[in-house]
This record gives C-alpha cells, sequence and structure tokens, in this order.
C-alpha cells in the first residue's frame, strides 16, 4: 500500500474516532448532566487486588461514575482503555475523568510538541469515554519562580487545545502547596487561574487537600464562576498525632462541605462532584465510601 494511502487511511481512523469519542455535553451544551461520582484512588488497595470485585461493589452501592488515578503503560489498572471501558459497562459504570500527571517530560521544548507518551494518554482517555483529562500534580521544577510557571500555563492551554481536538477539556487538580506557595506577589493557584484560557483549562477543586492552608475554598468559588467544571467531595478531621488534617466520611469533619459544593452547582460551573476519602480512621475503604455516597443524596447530590 503506498504511504500517502496509508496515511489517509490512518489519519481518517483517528478523525472518525475522535468524532465518535465527543461526549454529549459538547455536542448539545445545554443538556449538560450533573454527576457524582467516586475517586477510585479511595480504594486504590481494593482495585489493585481486584478490580473486578472492586468495581462490582462500587457499582452496586448505587454509584454510576468513576474517576481514575491509575494509568501506566497505556493501561487503566492493568486494562487497556478499550477493555477498561467494556469492563465499567458490565457493571453499569462509567468514566468521565481520570488523574494523570503532565510533567516535564511530556514537552519537548525543541519541537514545540508533545511527546507521544502525553498523546497516547489523552487519546487513550477518548477511547474510554472520558470528558476531563485532569494533571493532578505540578513538578517542583516548574514554579521555582513566577515567569517559570507562567511558561507553563501557556503548555496547560496547548493541553486544552489537544483535548478539545478529541472531544474532552484539560484540567489541573489542586493540593496544598498553591495556596502556601507564593512566587512574586502572587500565589502558585493565582498564577495558574490568571494564566490559563478558562475556555482550555479547567479547575478541579479539592477543597479537602486545602484545608488548614488559610485559603477559603468557598470565597475561592465565589470569586472565580464558572472555573471549576469538577470539584473534590472531602471532609476533614484533625489527624490523630494532632499535627494536621486527613480526609473523612463525609459530614464527619470540619470542613463546610455542603456550603462549598452548593457554590459550585450555583455559580461555578460544576458539573462533576467526586467523592474522594484518603484516610479511614479504622474503617474499610468501602463502607465509608458508601457512607459517602449516601450523604451526598441526602445533600441532594
Amino acid at each position: 500500500m503506498p504511504s500517502s494511502r496509508r496515511k489517509f487511511i490512518q489519519q481518517t481512523a483517528f478523525a472518525a474516532l475522535a468524532t465518535a469519542s465527543i461526549p454529549t455535553w459538547l455536542k448539545a451544551a445545554p443538556k449538560k448532566k450533573m454527576i457524582t461520582g467516586i475517586q477510585l484512588y479511595s480504594v486504590r488497595d481494593e482495585m489493585k487486588a481486584n478490580p473486578v470485585d472492586t468495581l462490582k461493589a462500587i457499582a452496586n452501592m448505587g454509584y454510576q461514575y468513576v474517576e481514575h488515578a491509575n494509568y501506566i503503560n497505556r493501561k487503566f489498572y492493568g486494562y487497556s482503555a478499550a477493555d477498561f471501558k467494556k469492563l465499567l459497562a458490565d457493571h453499569g459504570l462509567t468514566m468521565l475523568s481520570g488523574h494523570t500527571v503532565m510533567g516535564p517530560s511530556h514537552w519537548d521544548a525543541n519541537k514545540k510538541d508533545f511527546s507521544d507518551s502525553w498523546k497516547y494518554t489523552v487519546e487513550d482517555a477518548a477511547i474510554v469515554g472520558q470528558e476531563l483529562v485532569i494533571s493532578p500534580w505540578l513538578d517542583d521544577s516548574l514554579r521555582k519562580t513566577a515567569d517559570d510557571l507562567k511558561r507553563y500555563m501557556e503548555i496547560f492551554n496547548l493541553s486544552g487545545k489537544l483535548c478539545n481536538k478529541w472531544g474532552m477539556r484539560f484540567g489541573y487538580h489542586n493540593h496544598n502547596f498553591e495556596f502556601t506557595q507564593k512566587l512574586g506577589n502572587e500565589t502558585v493557584y493565582e498564577i495558574i487561574l490568571n494564566n490559563t484560557d478558562p475556555t482550555l483549562v479547567t479547575q478541579q477543586l479539592d477543597f479537602g487537600n486545602l484545608y488548614g492552608t488559610g485559603a477559603d475554598a468557598l470565597a475561592i468559588v465565589k470569586n472565580n464562576p464558572g472555573r471549576f467544571v469538577s470539584m473534590h467531595v472531602k471532609d476533614e478531621i484533625m489527624n490523630a498525632k494532632g499535627t494536621g488534617y486527613e480526609s473523612t466520611v463525609l459530614g464527619k469533619g470540619v470542613q463546610v462541605v455542603k456550603e462549598i459544593i452548593d457554590q459550585g452547582k450555583k455559580t461555578g460551573g460544576t458539573m462533576h462532584f467526586i467523592i474522594e476519602q484518603e484516610a479511614y480512621q479504622g474503617m474499610a475503604p468501602l463502607e465509608c465510601i458508601k457512607q459517602d455516597l449516601a450523604m451526598m443524596k441526602q445533600w441532594g447530590y
């Protein structure tokens, strides 16, 4: 087969896949659906030991949506994108978002292009059915100075354009350093918000992670309307050592969870409410996320 013919077929196939992967919320914006899901990091040990039984248990609790935190060598929890999508579908589950760190190695400054590994990340996210591709970390080397970080925010915007080509959006998930580290007169989070295009880069606000930093999650949502398509819904409690905070079952901690998610729904543009619990105070993780979902339903989500 001539190389020109082979190239045309490949391009056509990729274009067809990209079109087929465009989610309903992009094809018909007024029909966007608010969802409540679970970040699978909440049951990381269970997913590592037996993903099939864990997903079955999650579905039996009443969850319909999950978010991944495991994508290695083009596989989600050991499954190819197509196979993991089928596994989820077998249990009535859908995965609309996922966490994969976009780091310095994913951008080739000489070629001014993304690495193949990042392109595969986006492609596989589309195949599995994601709407959001979320990077949950910012390497230290990218935030040594305000100018360094501002330059990298241009790469964030380019990643947004790449994701858009596949019918998805690119997003960033915060921890706590974004609110405690200042570069010049701005915090890292302020630089991220002020130097990314909201149409290309959304934010997944983890308001549990920022608890105890002095940042006010409710004020952040109020002051930045429409910036938070997704939230990590997380309550916080003082840890046993009394040295800081850790996550707990929703409604049992000190964070004003319902006020924040209500504000996200009202002005934040939030459509994805993703439960995450990383510490369990002696309870079984699966029991924790069952109680988390019950509380979200009680709150009307």
